[in-house]
């Protein structure tokens, strides 16, 4: 080490770049050029998804790629980008699969925590109220509110954890509004994110520590669970999957871990949209209608 410790044996330059995926993933361009294009591609298959707003903000609204019976089971998808870039639109690929499986597909717009001063609570609220909107309106666009499913990658699979261990009696809802839940190469203890380069443009304050790492509020989680992460990812996005599950696992709680081998961050985001890929396929048995 060229410093100190200042989380687990990284000093201060191994920990920032732990947490930045140029470091590890070489493609990282070719890949977002690649999920972008095949999303593209969705949209000329299967026409524009239909536009929601779930909320008064501009930005909070929601695409639904529509199964084409009714009613059928509703997959959630939360995109990730550091919690600072991506929008719903590159994250369409996905809907080929889910609506070719009979599913309803909806991917969620929220802000960019640079928009919101730093504030990841913002960011939970608008994916946890889009997500209820979800289950309150299913019926109206031939979706079961029974069969509620949720998944996220990277920043998004950090907010899918936070989606899957709230408390939505608190919001008065019933307790358990989603059925399964993936949170793919996410982050669920904030803690070493917040000593991390990241804390240069993402406020994170003892409360907001606490509050949102899903990892300390598994006590909270009350359905199934898929943790997944890429062998050629960070070896500490990678801990943060493994412990995560491991912490899950100890409780008696289900949960599944998926390793998708030889796959970094981004390649394993493409896996969301491939059937036979280590993903798309979990996804798909996670809401019984594989094959």
């Amino acid at each position: 080490m060229s410093g100190p410790a200042v989380f687990l044996d990284y000093d201060q330059a191994a920990l920032d770049a732990a947490y930045d995926q140029r470091n590890w993933a070489p493609n990282m361009e070719q890949m977002r050029t690649r999920l972008s294009v095949a999303s593209e591609r969705a949209r000329a298959a299967l026409g524009e998804p239909r536009r929601f707003s779930y909320g008064p903000g501009a930005v909070e609204t929601l695409d639904l790629f529509a199964a084409k019976a009714s009613p059928a089971p509703v997959h959630v998808f939360i995109h990730g980008g550091a919690w600072r870039a991506g929008a719903a639109r590159d994250y369409a690929f996905p809907a080929e699969m889910m609506v070719a499986a009979g599913a309803h597909y909806v991917a969620i717009d929220f802000a960019s925590v640079l928009d919101v001063n730093g504030d990841l609570a913002v960011l939970a609220d608008q994916v946890r109220r889009a997500v209820a909107w979800v289950w309150r309106n299913a019926r109206e666009f031939g979706g079961d509110p029974d069969r509620l499913y949720v998944s996220g990658h990277s920043s998004g699979g950090h907010l899918a954890g936070v989606v899957m261990t709230t408390d939505w009696t608190a919001l008065g809802l019933p307790a358990r509004i989603v059925k399964a839940g993936a949170c793919i190469s996410g982050m669920y203890d904030l803690h070493p994110v917040r000593l991390s380069a990241r804390s240069s443009y993402v406020t994170i304050t003892d409360a907001i520590e606490e509050g949102l790492s899903a990892i300390r509020h598994i006590d909270r989680l009350n359905a199934p669970l898929l943790v997944g992460y890429g062998t050629l990812e960070s070896p500490e996005f990678q801990r943060q999957a493994r412990d995560f599950a491991a912490a899950v696992a100890k409780t008696g709680k289900p949960v599944e871990t998926i390793v998708a081998q030889e796959c970094n961050h981004f390649e394993i985001a493409e896996t969301f949209g491939n059937p036979y890929g280590p993903i798309g396929r979990a996804l798909l048995k996670q809401m019984g209608t594989a094959g």
